[in-house]
């Protein structure tokens, strides 16, 4: 079982996934899961996912919800053109296209400039730790 969520019913599947996504869809702009959340959990932009979570499923309808794992579903999602989460930063080889022929030139710089800022930052960690001891 899950939770409907009381303004746009998108079944989520438990109160922490609810809280999430009232809170993100809120927060993205969505005036009317903001004036629920306000209604029905005032403060909830200073509450944890916890307590959002307590809060809100009481003012939510217990809905089914079929949980899907992929290796049940018969098919094997790492096949095919589309990327596997984090696929973009993953440097082993691809197979089919290469990774760079799926994206356009101004997406493929915003990639490398996060992935050079990722290694910044772990080269930055790195060095703290060396300074630090």
């Amino acid at each position: 079982m899950g939770y409907a969520c009381p303004v746009c019913e998108t079944p989520q599947a438990d109160a922490q996934h609810l809280a999430n996504h009232l809170a993100f869809t809120a927060l993205l702009g969505d005036d009317d899961h903001e004036s629920w959340l306000d209604e029905h959990a005032p403060g909830w932009e200073e509450s944890g996912e916890d307590d959002l979570a307590e809060r809100v499923e009481e003012g939510a309808s217990e809905v089914e919800y079929p949980r899907v794992f992929e290796d049940t579903t018969g098919h094997d999602h790492r096949h095919g053109d589309e990327p596997k989460p984090g696929d973009l930063f993953d440097e082993r080889p691809t197979r089919g296209p290469s990774r760079e022929s799926r994206l356009d030139a101004e997406t493929a710089a915003a990639v490398e400039q996060a992935r050079a800022m990722t290694q910044d930052d772990g080269d930055e960690e790195a060095s703290d730790e060396d300074e630090n001891g």
